[in-house]
């Protein structure tokens, strides 16, 4: 069974940092994909970043050049650097893990995930 267990949420004013991480030594697959997901309470579930199974990122547009997605294999860890945060990326913020199922990819679609994690929510004052 795949169990992700995500850490570093917190609360921070705006233009803070934090570092997300994700503990996915349960989920071994040739070609993965993983990703971060967030949710803001009434609202969908929406992408935010994914690296691929050659190491291709991919970013939502409204994190593009504050927020940095990387793994570290050999801990089986993923992590997501997010800087100069804003109100905006409040939320509970999900790890996921999968095969890539289009190409090398699963271009930050939840339905292409099947392993979730609980979450760690974030908090960003102004």
């Amino acid at each position: 069974q795949v169990r992700l267990a995500e850490s570093g949420g917190g609360s921070v004013q705006a233009g803070g940092s934090l570092r997300l991480s994700c503990d996915a030594s349960t989920f071994r697959a040739s070609s993965r994909c993983m990703a971060w997901f967030r949710q803001v309470l009434g609202k969908k579930r929406e992408g935010v970043a994914e690296i691929g199974s050659i190491g291709s990122t991919q970013y939502a547009d409204s994190v593009k050049g504050r927020f940095t997605i990387s793994q570290d294999k050999d801990k089986n860890t993923l992590y997501l650097q997010m800087n100069n945060l804003k109100p905006e990326d409040s939320g509970m913020y999900y790890c996921a893990a999968d095969i890539c199922r289009r190409s090398w990819a699963n271009d930050l679609r939840p339905d292409l995930y099947n392993n979730w994690g609980q979450g760690t929510q974030v908090t960003v004052s102004s």
